[in-house]
C-alpha cells in the first residue's frame, strides 16, 4: 500500500517537473534516446491501435514519435505536471493535436477498456507500488491490448550513488526495481507475455556538477521518501566530487544508467 510520505512525494514529483519543464528538453539527451529505443519495439507489433496513451509524456517527445508513426490514432498525453502538458500541446499540426490529461497513472480518469495501447518512458521508476500502476492500466486497456514501457533499473547512477554513501548515510539517489521484478509485478496483474530486457546506456561529464546540474534541469533531482532535504554545503560538495573523481576515465565520468524494457499484453 502507498503510504502518506509518498503522497508527499509525489507533489514533489510535480513540483520538480512543472518547474523543468523550460529546461527539460535542452538536457533530456538520454530520455529522447530510450524513448526512441523503445519505441522502436513497436516494430515487431502488428496492431494498428486507434487510441494510445502516453503515460508520462513529459514534452511530448515521445507523443510527436507516436503521431507519426500511428497517423490516424487518436493519442492522449498523461502526465503529472501541467507545465509539461503545455509544452506537448505543441506537437502536432492545427488538424491534428495529442489530447492533454494532467493525471495521476494510478488513477486515471478514464473509462475501462477504453485504451488499445499504453506506452510509457522513464515513468515508472516514480511509481510508489508498480503492481497497483499496472492495475490501472491494466484497467483501462481494451482486451488484447498492448503495454510498452521502459524504466530505470537498480544499477542506475551507480556511481553516484556510491560517491554520497562514502559521504553521508541519506538516500540522495533513488532506487530502482530490478527488472524480473518488474517482471513479476506485470504477471501479478494479470498482463500475458511479458518480455523483459535490459542495456547499459552511459553519459559523460567533465564535472559531476555537470551531472547534478543535468539531474536538476530534467526535474530528476526529487527527493526518495525519507531523505533529509536541505542546502548542500560547499564540504559536502567537494567530498562528493572527490569520492566521484575514482571513476574517471580518459579524463571523464561516467554515469551509468540501468534501462528496462518491458512488453505486455492484455488476454483478449
Amino acid at each position: 500500500m502507498i503510504n502518506s510520505n509518498l503522497i508527499v512525494n509525489k507533489n514533489w514529483v510535480r513540483r520538480a517537473f512543472d518547474k523543468a519543464a523550460l529546461t527539460y528538453d535542452e538536457a533530456a539527451v538520454l530520455q529522447r534516446e530510450v524513448c526512441t529505443r523503445m519505441l522502436a519495439h513497436l516494430d515487431a507489433v502488428k496492431m494498428v491501435p486507434e487510441t494510445i496513451l502516453d503515460v508520462g509524456a513529459g514534452t511530448g517527445f515521445g507523443v510527436g514519435l507516436l503521431m507519426r508513426r500511428y497517423k490516424k490514432a487518436r493519442i492522449t498525453a498523461v502526465d503529472l505536471a501541467p507545465e509539461m502538458l503545455k509544452q506537448v500541446a505543441k506537437q502536432g499540426r492545427w488538424f491534428r493535436k495529442p489530447v492533454l490529461l494532467c493525471a495521476d497513472a494510478d488513477h486515471l480518469p478514464l473509462a475501462d477498456d477504453s485504451v488499445d495501447m499504453i506506452v510509457s518512458s522513464l515513468m515508472l521508476q516514480w511509481s510508489g507500488d508498480l503492481e497497483r500502476t499496472f492495475r490501472e492500466f491494466r484497467r483501462v486497456l481494451k482486451p488484447g491490448g498492448v503495454l510498452m514501457f521502459a524504466t530505470f533499473g537498480p544499477d542506475t547512477l551507480m556511481e553516484l550513488r556510491n560517491s554520497w554513501s562514502q559521504v553521508d548515510a541519506d538516500g540522495h539517489v533513488n532506487r530502482f526495481a530490478d527488472m524480473h521484478d518488474v517482471g513479476d509485478a506485470l504477471l501479478r496483474s494479470q498482463f500475458a507475455d511479458p518480455v523483459m530486457d535490459r542495456e547499459m546506456l552511459t553519459l559523460t561529464y567533465q564535472k559531476v556538477t555537470d551531472l547534478m546540474r543535468d539531474l536538476k534541469a530534467i526535474g530528476a533531482n526529487t527527493p526518495s521518501t525519507g531523505r533529509r532535504r536541505g542546502l548542500m554545503t560547499a564540504k559536502t560538495l567537494s567530498a562528493v566530487e572527490q569520492a566521484y573523481e575514482s571513476y574517471r576515465q580518459d579524463g571523464v565520468l561516467p554515469a551509468s544508467y540501468e534501462i528496462v524494457y518491458g512488453q505486455a499484453w492484455l488476454a483478449e
